[in-house]
């Protein structure tokens, strides 16, 4: 088969399945490796909670979920599902209350001890910026209330 000059070589439609089927299956043969070795990879170590830490570009999109510890603290998750917790230098009013929260960061374009939650128009400074376990469920909160009070006699 030869082509005239300008135009391009065209195999027969059966030819062309055959070629493709090859390539798809050593395509496959080459990447089935690949899976084997990220299967066996092994998990990574734990991390060590209570070491100061920080979150990089904080957004809406690098922070998935936060929850207030009261006027103490907050617990902010990032985008991959670790935790940290964030004491505050004072009282933060309002933070239980509040549907969103900001975050200040003066220019460092990252979350960490020396930044601040916005809450409601007000700064709440932070003392520390830790890994952490992920807060306590309502639960777990509750019977906790419910076991620090003294029995009845």
């Amino acid at each position: 088969m030869t082509a005239a000059a300008g135009s391009a070589l065209v195999q027969p439609a059966p030819a062309r399945r055959v070629a493709m089927k090859i390539l798809a299956l050593s395509l496959a043969a080459a990447l089935l490796p690949l899976s084997v070795a990220a299967a066996d990879e092994p998990a990574g170590e734990p991390r060590a909670l209570g070491v100061e830490s920080s979150i990089v570009f904080p957004s809406d999109s690098s922070i998935r979920n936060w929850r207030a510890d009261g006027e103490r603290g907050v617990w902010i998750q990032d985008r991959r599902g670790d935790w940290y917790y964030g004491a505050f230098a004072g009282y933060c009013r309002d933070i239980d209350f509040a549907h969103a929260i900001g975050v200040e960061t003066r220019g460092a374009a990252r979350l960490d001890r020396f930044s601040a939650i916005i809450v409601r128009g007000e700064r709440c400074p932070l003392s520390s910026f830790v890994t952490s376990a992920p807060p306590p469920s309502k639960r777990d909160k509750s019977k906790d209330i419910m076991g620090e009070k003294p029995a009845a006699n």
